[in-house]
């Protein structure tokens, strides 16, 4: 027997597709657009939002029994806080440029409502390994997401990914550049990041005819 049962594969494979918080659920949409005009500010939210999604989960799970339902929402911000600090902490350790880049987004984990959604929905009735599932595939869903449109705008907005020229140098006219390619700078604005997760949704939606509500 493998280490995941069908049904417990479920809960990772179906937030990368089926049911991606961003593209089927419509949620987690400000961090979106907000922090993808970069493909390295993208990967490092989707790390962050994963470790904390993870292990809030889990502890939540643990302590589902204990915690009074008339706080249970303080609780789980107390959670996510506690863990967005230490995430906040790493950044500011080991990437410091990065973590102002971030800013107040990174502080902002703590309001986004995927992961108080998997908590009230899933960690709050389900064990610790379903819940550390739970947790781990929905923010690889959204990982994913943030990475394939910070990816094409930073491509296509600045001719770079991860700062590298990938498509010429602009000012030495190299590459597509040398050919008449421009940068498109509207790549580069919060509407396009809106732009770029709607035709992901077109795309994902025109592949699974499932996903259209009657």
């Amino acid at each position: 027997m493998g280490l995941l049962s069908s049904k417990d594969s479920k809960l990772i494979s179906d937030p990368l597709s089926d049911d991606n918080p961003i593209t089927i659920q419509v949620l987690g949409i400000c961090s979106a657009l907000a922090i993808t005009a970069e493909l390295k500010a993208s990967i490092v939210m989707a790390v962050s939002v994963i470790f904390v999604m993870g292990a809030g989960n889990v502890v939540i799970s643990l302590i589902r029994n204990i915690i009074p339902s008339k706080i249970r929402i303080i609780v789980q911000l107390t959670v996510v806080a506690a863990l967005v600090i230490v995430v906040d902490q790493v950044l500011k350790a080991y990437s410091y440029s990065l973590s102002k880049e971030l800013g107040a987004f990174i502080g902002l984990i703590i309001t986004n409502c995927i992961i108080m959604g998997r908590f009230e929905a899933f960690a709050l009735a389900n064990g610790a390994w379903r819940s550390f599932l739970d947790g781990i595939g929905n923010a690889l869903g959204y990982g994913l997401i943030l990475i394939i449109v910070g990816f094409f705008r930073e491509l296509l907005g600045s001719g770079t990914l991860l700062g590298y020229a990938v498509l010429g140098d602009s000012i030495e006219k190299t590459g597509l550049y040398s050919i008449g390619y421009e940068n498109n700078g509207f790549m580069l604005l919060a509407p396009m990041a809106l732009i770029v997760v709607g035709l992901i949704i077109w795309v994902q939606r025109s592949r699974n005819t499932n996903l259209i509500e009657d």
